[in-house]
């Protein structure tokens, strides 16, 4: 295992690299680093594969911009083509989870000729964001950001009971939070997003003088558990910290941030369609399930005409890669080698 230190796009981006072989790009989530990969990599590199996970703008050992607008959709994407430059692979598998799998979608669309194919965790290809018809402008033939602002649905959200996503969206207050607390926060979202978890009770909380830490309950087990050891939290806790506490989640924080960035910048997200190949995975028990619609996984074919399949792992919430590592590493090794087969 090789920790590398690479530029790429203008910021320092930090990588660990395993094996030889067809090239696999791992981009990680929110809450995550390149360790969220620990039981891919092993597995990857003694089936005959080069594979490259990275921490990703604003986590750990890369560089932490600290403005929303550097962390939309086409600048991610040109962060992990600058790493694939870096160790001379023009083309790669890209696996991702959470915001990492938005992260490979986007590449798919951006930087088709850099991906051999997409697998995707938890984040199916655009949720949320529907086709609609009569969506181009008449002139230019461009296509127009879609209704309104993400922040200002999540607003309209926040009226009725506390949402994450609207609260994240001002600068200061879930610094303060989550970075003064960052062992508390970690092992309750980890726990809360797992399948015993229940991140779905901030429902019952109202906005007003509500933080992330009050809707987030204790986990029910201590550590460790099945999938996590105190050892594993302690790392991620202290990368995580690398920068202090002002920074300590802003690549997380960013990405919600951005979301208006992408819906302003690149409105094609989501609604044109992704001609790669592709695969799906999700807990079944990922909370995000309960979130999107079922139309989101219903209607996806037609926006990925060569999506290979949808796999829901047993006994898995969000982080089904760490929770339910053989299963998932199964299904990755199956369908990376039937593409190659192809």
């Amino acid at each position: 295992m090789a920790h590398i230190q690479v530029e790429a796009n203008g910021i320092d981006m930090h990588a660990v690299v395993e094996g030889d072989g067809p090239a696999v790009l791992l981009c990680h989530g929110f809450p995550g680093l390149w360790y969220s990969w620990r039981h891919q990599l092993p597995a990857l590199r003694d089936a005959g594969f080069k594979t490259i996970a990275v921490d990703m703008r604003g986590y750990g050992r890369s560089d932490r911009p600290t403005n929303p607008l550097e962390y939309g959709n086409q600048n991610i994407v040109a962060d992990l083509t600058g790493v694939l430059d870096a160790l001379g692979v023009e083309r790669a598998f890209w696996v991702g989870h959470d915001f990492g799998a938005q992260a490979c979608w986007a590449a798919a669309l951006h930087a088709t000729e850099r991906v051999e194919a997409v697998a995707s965790i938890a984040v199916p290809y655009g949720v949320g964001f529907a086709r609609k018809k009569n969506d181009r402008d008449g002139e230019t033939g461009a296509r127009k950001p879609r209704g309104r602002k993400p922040s200002e649905t999540y607003a309209e959200i926040a009226k009725q009971h506390f949402l994450h996503l609207n609260y994240f969206q001002d600068v200061g207050p879930a610094e303060r939070e989550l970075g003064s607390n960052p062992r508390l926060f970690l092992e309750r979202i980890y726990w809360a997003l797992s399948a015993r978890g229940s991140l779905l009770d901030f429902k019952r909380f109202p906005s007003e003088g509500t933080g992330y830490l009050d809707v987030l309950a204790d986990p029910a087990e201590p550590l460790p558990w099945p999938w996590m050891s105190e050892a594993d939290l302690d790392f991620l806790v202290s990368e995580y910290m690398r920068t202090g506490p002002e920074t300590a989640f802003i690549g997380g924080l960013s990405s919600y941030r951005a979301m208006d960035v992408n819906w302003e910048h690149d409105p094609d997200y989501g609604r044109a369609s992704v001609y790669v190949p592709a695969l799906f995975l999700c807990g079944e028990k990922d909370p995000v399930l309960q979130i999107i619609t079922p139309k989101s996984l219903e209607t996806m074919p037609e926006r990925v005409p060569k999506l290979r399949g949808t796999k829901l792992i047993a006994d898995a919430g969000h982080f089904a890669q760490q929770e339910q590592p053989e299963a998932v590493n199964d299904a990755l090794l199956g369908f990376l080698r039937g593409e190659l087969a192809r």
